[in-house]
């Protein structure tokens, strides 16, 4: 393969951003590592965008430092940082074909025509567009547009990649298939990918690790098993994914577990934090069963019950709130709305929060 990269790691220290005497990001620190594929995730206004453009030299840091590969680019602008952007936008120019929009910033760069009219054949091959490449944008599907933009990106063998809500533009069915792309292309040539999004799907179909971002810093850094099953507030637990988020009684602490009191039944979770007075104990929709089963049971009764073809969905009435319930088992007997019933709950989809 012609296109060779150069994957390098991105590293923040301290970084700040302040627009006039507002913060857009606090002291930031974040270690991303070579060939990892990152997303920040968080809602509107959290700094994730603001954190992608200060890696991209389209900001620059109020404080702090950032390297690439190991070097001090805090002061370097985007033309002289080895990196590359997937924009939401796609920003292909209308009026080239689509090799010439995958050629363009090599030759801008001055690659021999030859050499940059190869790669972009190879780039277009990688996304499985070969053969596309007379073809004009306007004669491509979304998808296939934002393809494009991904070879364009790659042809340039950026030490990081960068994606900005690529796939925001598309419906949902084809966003699943090309987040699928963008991460076979990212594993295959080991790419170091920073990626931006606030759809927690997109995040946790796609990435290595993920860092959740709220209010200017970072909320909570993981795998998107570890954010979904050990989040550590319940800002985490209510954003990736579904969870109800109830009052609990802690009852003490052994090592590497806590035992709660909730509506009358004892619980023992893993845990592994500091020792706290109170806390809220987050409850995962499918940790919940719903049955006539009294034995060990807590009471319910269901506001609603809806069967959805892949699961059964509950909203439940119980002692310590309402509850939203997931039964992906669809043998089981859907429990009509307005009945009563009592609920077990599995300790995969528990997980305790510590307050302050």
């Amino acid at each position: 393969m012609s296109i060779m990269q150069k994957a390098g790691s991105v590293q923040f220290r301290n970084v700040v951003k302040k627009y006039g005497d507002v913060t857009a990001l606090k002291p930031l620190n974040l270690d991303i590592q070579q060939g990892e594929l990152v997303t920040l995730l968080g809602p509107s206004g959290c700094g994730k965008t603001t954190t992608l453009r200060l890696i991209a030299g389209l900001e620059a840091a109020t404080e702090g430092t950032i390297f690439i590969g190991g070097k001090d680019v805090t002061h370097l602008t985007a033309t002289y940082r080895n990196v590359s952007m997937v924009f939401q936008s796609y920003a292909l120019f209308p009026h080239m074909s689509v090799a010439d929009n995958v050629s363009y910033g090599l030759r801008v760069n001055k690659v021999p025509a030859k050499e940059a009219k190869a790669k972009a054949e190879e780039g277009l091959a990688m996304v499985g567009l070969a053969g596309y490449g007379e073809r004009l944008p306007s004669e491509l599907s979304g998808g296939q547009q934002q393809r494009v933009a991904v070879a364009r990106a790659v042809v340039l063998e950026p030490e990081v990649l960068l994606l900005d809500e690529p796939l925001s533009n598309l419906d949902a069915k084809l966003r699943r298939h090309v987040r699928e792309e963008i991460r076979d292309i990212q594993q295959k040539l080991g790419l170091t990918a920073v990626y931006v999004t606030h759809d927690q799907e997109e995040a946790m179909a796609v990435s290595d690790r993920i860092i959740v971002m709220n209010r200017a810093e970072i909320a909570q850094t993981g795998t998107p098993r570890e954010l979904y099953s050990h989040p550590n507030s319940a800002f985490i637990a209510d954003f990736i994914g579904d969870a109800n988020v109830v009052d609990c009684e802690i009852v003490g602490f052994n090592t590497g577990t806590i035992t709660l009191r909730v509506a009358g039944s004892s619980i023992v979770l893993p845990y592994s934090g500091p020792e706290c007075k109170s806390g809220k104990l987050a409850i995962r929709p499918e940790a919940v069963t719903v049955s006539n089963n009294a034995v060990n049971g807590i009471p319910v009764g269901v506001v609603y019950a809806a069967y959805l073809g892949n699961q059964i969905q509950y909203t439940l009435e119980t002692e310590i709130g309402r509850l939203f319930a997931i039964d992906h088992n669809l043998s089981a007997t859907v429990m009509p709305t307005g009945s009563d019933g009592f609920i077990h709950l599995k300790e995969e989809g528990l997980a305790f929060l510590p307050e302050a």
